[in-house]
């Protein structure tokens, strides 16, 4: 499977656009403001794109979700505790930021509870309810990749200050899910670079006293 990454918006989200070969389908994860580039590529490689994965409704992971919808006419997956996030502007953060344009999507074609397995691009993508950072924050494991939305970053965690989030549910997520994929798995996080989990385990600060 072949994974390019967009850096998209004012706060560098990470849009991914995965497939197989050109001509083939795709899915796009996290589709942050300002696609236009990302749109650009599904045309390029001529894709189908099958869904559009959304880790968690933050409107920085949704701000060019209907842009790219319209372009592709991919649905919509997202878990269930944030279904209604799309649309609402105080739940998504929107609204919280001066100077952010606000965010109002249609709701999604697609919801989800975790512990579903997804057949996409002909193979299996497994969603795993990993919450704290928002409530209804997903992780999509392939194989020894997993796009982790803003759960585990290079180095760091996701915060936990905005409307839905705990501190003590996402260290939990991330020890009881993220900590027991093997160290080779590779992490795709919301926001900065690629990292691994045996790089976090050695070297992540909030990780390494989580397992000392």
């Amino acid at each position: 499977m072949q994974v390019e990454s967009f850096v998209l918006g004012p706060m560098m989200t990470n849009c991914y656009l995965l497939y197989q070969e050109k001509g083939g389908r795709g899915v796009v994860v996290d589709p942050g403001s300002g696609p236009e580039k990302a749109i650009q590529r599904i045309q390029e490689l001529e894709l189908e794109i099958e869904a559009i994965l959304l880790t968690h409704a933050h409107f920085d992971h949704i701000g060019g979700l209907e842009e790219v919808r319209s372009a592709t006419g991919a649905p919509v997956w997202i878990h269930e505790r944030e279904s209604d996030w799309l649309e609402d502007p105080n739940k998504n953060g929107s609204s919280l930021f001066p100077g952010v344009e606000t965010v109002r999507c249609r709701p999604a074609e697609k919801v989800l509870k975790g512990g579903e397995e997804l057949n996409l691009l002909g193979e299996t993508f497994t969603v795993t309810h990993t919450p704290g950072h928002s409530p209804g924050s997903i992780s999509f494991l392939h194989g020894e990749t997993v796009f982790s939305g803003d759960v585990l970053f290079a180095g760091g965690i996701g915060r936990t200050d905005l409307p839905g989030g705990d501190y003590d549910t996402l260290m939990r997520s991330i020890h009881d899910y993220m900590m027991e994929l093997p160290e080779e798995t590779i992490v795709y996080s919301g926001h900065g670079p690629v990292t691994t989990i045996g790089r976090e385990q050695d070297t992540n600060p909030f990780v390494t006293g989580m397992l000392g």
